[in-house]
């Protein structure tokens, strides 16, 4: 039996063949690679064929997908997987060659869990090391992890998580969110919510840090619109208490909060829609701020940290 399956939603063809590289030279090797391509006007195909390779099946979508429901695309690649664990890869993202290696020793120290997380380097388009995502307790339980993400004590991507499979797909699949904008946050709640989370703190994974990422592209309203999903819920995850005292504190916390938090992912958005016609954009969500309940202050204040980090970049 197939004990890993690493998918690849692939579009963007430039860094593909050394992420595929990447997969392949894992050590090890009980693996299959699954590659989905989404309709892409780029040589995907081209470069996928240069693998001879009996691990890798490779798909190909009649019409583009990942534009915006991106998370379809994650969830065509679960519904082909056949490994007792998944992970959904970005085509232009790098895995060091020991990632299932870690995430094996996590899930021989955590054999009970649903989901594992491992830390990751946020690399520039040359593969220089940038920065690291911080770092994590060795095990989490959800309270703690949406607390802790929500204040953005966290970073993380869809790629640092491994699922496994059968509970993923018991689930639902990964959560729905439009451009997956928080995907993963709640994907991985939502598999924690009983048992908890394990991490390791070895950057395994390589997060390719550049312009033709979704952080970094249009699309405002589509995300706007998924913070309001993100907030929805939340809510509804609060509703219900949690049977461990120990949770209580935190469980308050949020509870309380939530609004705050949301308020802050949405402005978040709008700082980082800042990047290119900010006049534009400031007028757009002055328009746009009733539907979102965002305030004229709150927009004000987030168009001002936006344009003060670009000048900066």
């Amino acid at each position: 039996m197939v004990k890993y399956s690493i998918c690849i939603p692939a579009y963007k063809s430039k860094y593909l063949k050394d992420c595929i590289n990447s997969i392949l030279q894992q050590s090890l090797d009980n693996l299959e690679l699954i590659i989905l391509n989404d309709c892409s006007p780029e040589p995907v195909e081209e470069i996928v064929s240069q693998f001879e390779d009996s691990r890798i099946t490779y798909v190909k979508n009649s019409s583009n997908v990942g534009s915006l429901n991106l998370v379809d695309n994650w969830n065509k690649c679960l519904s082909l997987a056949q490994g007792e664990y998944i992970m959904i890869m970005g085509d232009d993202d790098l895995l060091e060659p020991d990632y299932l290696e870690e995430f094996s020793k996590l899930i021989q120290t955590y054999p009970h869990l649903d989901v594992y997380h491992c830390r990751s380097k946020i690399i520039d388009d040359d593969g220089h090391t940038l920065m690291l995502t911080p770092a994590c307790p060795s095990y989490e339980r959800v309270y703690d992890s949406i607390w802790h993400r929500l204040r953005q004590y966290r970073s993380n991507y869809i790629s640092d998580y491994l699922y496994r499979r059968a509970s993923l797909l018991e689930r639902g699949g990964f959560y729905y969110l439009p451009l997956a904008w928080g995907s993963d946050d709640i994907t991985a709640f939502i598999a924690s919510a009983e048992k908890g989370i394990a991490h390791s703190n070895r950057p395994v994974f390589n997060y390719r840090s550049n312009r033709l990422s979704i952080t970094s592209t249009g699309n405002d309203i589509e995300k706007m619109q998924a913070n309001l999903g993100y907030a929805s819920w939340l809510k509804n995850f609060l509703q219900i208490p949690p049977q461990d005292p120990e949770d209580e504190t935190v469980y308050r916390h949020l509870l309380h909060h939530q609004r705050q938090y949301m308020q802050q992912r949405k402005m978040y958005t709008i700082s980082k829609s800042m990047a290119s016609e900010p006049h534009k954009k400031a007028l757009l969500w002055l328009k746009n701020r009733n539907r979102f309940g965002l305030s004229v202050k709150e927009i004000l204040v987030a168009t001002a940290k936006g344009i003060n980090m670009k000048s900066k970049a």
